[in-house]
């Protein structure tokens, strides 16, 4: 198997990952900053157990490689606390179908900060698959004025997270191993989340073992796994095509609720998600 396919594989099982994340929020008994806060410091000990285990360890980052670290840290913090709200004020599908545009603006953040071109192949792949995305959840998608903050967030957060691909895309580049860039931008990215958390007025500590099972269940599945296989990923495969091989989280968003929550999937959403398929396929070899 080639270093290739295995990053792409290894997106793919990272977009799965995330794509559980909306589940274990809605079950969350803490704030939305607060889950964030959790779903970061509940991972890193997993991720210390994994650097030794895995005998790879922490490196230590050059003077530059710092800034690049702490702004994949700020862009982290900032997106999963600004979606964490949107779910709060709008519906899981909205806010999982807004942040997904993190997509289209990863291509325009490349193009005007780093100069980085797509094909027109490219981006009709991203408007085929965008647009089985929003097949995909428009049956529970919806936009009224009592929505409108909460869209309005989802778009943001999608913002920045396309600026932590693209910032996680560059510590890659400059050699940084998967491991320490988890921990330590994730250090950070905790350590920004707590406080949000406490001015917001937010319960902090889950109350019920349902509640700690939530925030875990955050952590290992959609952080430790999702985000730091995305993270390996991005090693092999250039920023454009990986965000959008991550519109597969909405569609296992969609599954996860037809199997957790027994919200049953129309023939529409169904077509959606062969659509959203046929986009990823169209833009295969552009990675």
């Amino acid at each position: 198997m080639t270093l290739h396919t295995r990053s792409l594989l290894a997106l793919i099982a990272g977009a799965i990952g995330i794509g559980f994340a909306p589940i274990f929020v809605r079950f969350s008994e803490v704030g939305p900053s607060a889950t964030a806060f959790w779903r970061i410091t509940l991972a890193l000990p997993m991720m210390g157990l994994w650097a030794a285990a895995s005998g790879g360890g922490v490196t230590r980052p050059g003077g530059r490689d710092w800034s690049v670290l702490a702004l994949v840290g700020a862009c982290f913090a900032t997106d999963l606390a600004i979606w964490h709200w949107s779910i709060k004020y709008t519906s899981v599908a909205n806010a999982t179908l807004e942040a997904n545009l993190a997509s289209i603006f990863v291509v325009l953040m490349g193009w005007l900060f780093f100069g980085t071109r797509v094909s027109r192949k490219f981006l009709g792949a991203m408007a085929v698959a965008l647009a089985g995305t929003a097949l995909l959840v428009g049956k529970n998608a919806y936009i009224t004025p009592d929505t409108l903050k909460g869209d309005a967030l989802g778009v943001l957060s999608g913002v920045f997270y396309a600026g932590y691909i693209l910032s996680v895309k560059s510590a890659r580049d400059r050699g940084l191993s998967t491991v320490t860039i988890m921990i330590l931008s994730g250090v950070l990215t905790a350590a920004l989340l707590l406080p949000a958390a406490w001015l917001s007025g937010e319960t902090i500590v889950p109350n019920t073992l349902k509640g700690w099972l939530a925030v875990v269940g955050l952590a290992l599945v959609s952080q430790f796994g999702g985000q730091t296989l995305i993270t390996y990923a991005l090693a092999r495969l250039s920023a454009a095509p990986a965000s959008l091989g991550l519109l597969i989280q909405p569609a296992t968003a969609a599954m996860a609720a037809w199997m957790i929550l027994g919200e049953a999937l129309a023939p529409a959403q169904l077509a959606g998600g062969v659509i959203l398929l046929a986009g990823l396929w169209m833009a295969r070899r552009e990675g």
